[in-house]
C-alpha cells in the first residue's frame, strides 16, 4: 500500500511558508500550505495520510493548541513543532505529550527533511495498520483464504466451481500452505456438506494400522480386534474423505484403496462382504505426484485416478502481497487468544514480513504472528535469527541503538535524567531518537509507579 507523502505546512508568514513550500517539494513531497490553524483544522482529517508541519508562534490557534486538537482528532498524526528559542521547553513538553519532534529556528533545510522523511514513514505504517484491520472486518472471504492477489482470486473461483462437481480432487500444495482449509471449503461449499467431513493423515500411521483405520474391521479379524469397528472410508459415505500426505501412503493400501476408487465398495477385514459407499476423496500431497522422480513408491495408476481435477495451492513466496493482510489476521486472532491487545505492525516487522521467503508458508507465518502478538519476536529485541540475518549495517546499528535505549530506561525505570546520564546523550537528542524508534517512556514509567 502507497500513500502520498502529503506535508500540512501551517505558518502565519508568507514568506517563511512559501520558502519552506519549495524546499519540500524539492525534495519530493507534496505540501498543502495553511496561513493559520483554523483552516489547517478545517482540511485535516483523521484519513489524512500525511504529517503535520507547525509554526508554534501564530495569533488566535498557536501552534501548540492545534497540536493538541489534532491529538484528540487522531492521536498517531504525527506533528512537526517550529520553535523559536524562547518555545524549545514548551516543545520538549509538547513531545512528552505526544508530538513527533521539534525543531529550532534558524535550522538547515535537510534537518527538516529528515524529520519529515522519518514522519511520513511512521505514519505510512499507522495507516497501512488501519487499512489492514478495515480490510479484515469488512472481507467476507472464508479465512484463512485471505488475499487480493491474483493467485487467490482463481483459487477462490476455481473452489466455488468444483465444489458441487462431484468429482475426486488431488490437493497440490508445499507444506503450510492450507490444503486441509482447501479440502473442507470443498466440503462446506459441495451438496455433500450435510454429510460428513473424515479426514486422515496417511504419514501419521503405521502400515500396520492404516488399512483397519480406512476400511473398518470385524470383531476377531485380527489380534486385538475385539469389536467391530467402522472404518473412515465407510464412515465418510454421503460425505467428503480426505486423505492428507497420501504420498506416504503404503504400496498395499494403495491397491485397495484403487479397487474403492474404481468399485466405489469396501470389503472391511474379516469379511467378505462388499459394501457401496457414496464417496468423495479428496486428496493431498506436498510433492508433485505427476513427477516420476517425486512420485517414488506412489502407484501411477491411482496418482490418475485421483487427478480428476487437481488444485493447486501457491506458496507464500509467490503471493507476498497478501502477506500482510494475512500476518494482521494471525496477529489478531493471536491476541486474542493470548488476551492481549493486538501491537502495531512496526517497521521492522512489515520488513521481515515481506523479505522472508516464508518456507513453512501459511502456517509458519501463524506462528511468527503468535510470537509477536507474545513480545517474543526475535527482531523486536534488537537480535536477528540466522535465517533472516540479512540486515545492512544502518538497520542493524538503528536496532542496536533502540536496544541501549530500551535497556536503560529499563534500568532506570522510565526516569529520564537517570536515562539520560545513563546513555550520555543530550535531553533532546534523547526525545528526538523516542520518537524515531517508537519507544514510548510511558511504558517503563509505569513500571516504576506500580511498585
Amino acid at each position: 500500500m502507497d500513500y502520498l507523502p502529503s506535508i500540512a505546512f501551517v505558518d502565519d508568514d508568507d514568506d517563511l511558508r512559501n520558502a519552506n513550500r519549495q524546499t519540500l517539494e524539492l525534495a519530493g513531497f507534496t505540501v498543502v500550505p495553511f496561513a493559520d490553524a483554523s483552516s489547517a483544522l478545517r482540511h485535516l482529517t483523521p484519513d489524512f495520510g500525511g504529517v503535520v508541519v507547525t509554526d508554534i508562534r501564530m495569533p488566535h490557534i498557536d501552534g501548540l493548541e492545534l497540536f493538541r486538537r489534532l491529538r484528540t482528532m487522531d492521536p498517531d498524526l504525527p506533528v512537526i513543532l517550529i520553535t523559536g528559542h524562547g518555545d524549545i521547553d514548551m516543545a520538549v513538553e509538547a513531545m512528552q505529550e505526544g508530538a513527533y519532534d521539534f525543531i529550532a529556528k534558524p535550522y538547515p533545510a535537510d534537518r527538516l527533511v529528515q524529520s519529515i522523511m522519518r514522519a511520513v514513514e511512521k505514519r505510512r505504517l499507522v495507516m497501512e495498520n488501519r487499512q489492514l484491520r478495515l480490510a479484515l472486518e469488512s472481507s467476507d472471504e472464508t479465512l484463512p483464504l485471505i488475499g487480493q492477489t491474483p493467485a487467490m482470486q482463481n483459487l477462490r473461483k476455481t473452489l466455488r466451481h468444483v465444489a458441487n462437481a462431484d468429482v475426486d480432487v488431488l490437493i497440490a500444495g508445499e507444506t503450510g500452505t492450507g490444503k486441509d482449509v482447501v479440502a473442507s471449503l470443498l466440503h462446506e461449499w459441495s451438496r455433500r456438506r450435510q454429510g460428513n467431513f473424515v479426514a486422515l493423515n496417511c504419514g501419521a500411521l503405521p502400515e500396520t494400522v492404516i488399512e483397519s483405520e480406512l476400511f473398518g474391521h470385524e470383531a476377531g479379524a485380527f489380534t486385538g480386534a475385539q469389536k467391530k469397528r467402522v472404518g473412515r472410508i465407510e464412515y465418510a459415505s454421503g460425505g467428503t474423505l480426505f486423505l492428507d500426505e497420501i504420498e506416504s501412503m503404503p504400496l498395499s493400501t494403495q491397491v485397495k484403496l484403487l479397487r474403492v476408487l474404481e468399485t466405489r465398495e469396501i470389503t472391511p477385514l474379516g469379511t467378505n462382504e462388499h459394501r457401496p459407499v457414496d464417496l468423495r476423496v479428496v486428496a493431498a500431497a506436498k510433492v508433485d505426484l505427476g513427477s516420476p522422480e517425486q512420485r517414488d513408491n506412489f502407484r501411477e495408476d491411482l496418482y490418475y485416478r485421483l487427478n480428476v481435477v487437481t488444485i493447486s495451492i501457491p506458496p507464500l513466496r509467490e503471493r507476498k502481497d497478501d502477506v500482510p493482510l494475512l500476518f494482521v489476521h494471525f496477529l489478531q486472532r493471536a491476541s486474542a487468544r493470548f488476551k492481549t491487545e493486538p501491537p502495531e505492525m512496526t517497521a521492522a516487522v512489515r520488513s521481515r514480513i515481506l523479505e522472508h521467503d516464508w518456507p513453512g508458508n501459511v502456517r509458519e507465518l501463524a506462528h511468527f504472528a503468535e510470537r509477536v502478538a507474545l513480545g517474543l519476536s526475535e527482531i523486536d529485541g534488537g537480535t536477528v535469527s540466522q535465517s533472516s540475518n540479512k540486515m545492512s549495517l544502518p538497520d542493524a546499528m538503528e536496532q542496536h541503538e533502540a536496544k541501549l535505549i530500551r535497556d536503560a530506561l529499563k534500568t532506570n525505570r522510565g526516569d529520564v535524567r537517570l536515562t539520560i546520564e545513563t546513555l550520555g546523550i543530550p535531553r533532546k537528542t534523547f526525545y528526538d531518537k523516542l520518537q524515531r524508534h517508537g519507544i514510548d517512556r510511558a511504558d517503563y514509567a509505569k513500571t516504576r509507579t506500580s511498585d
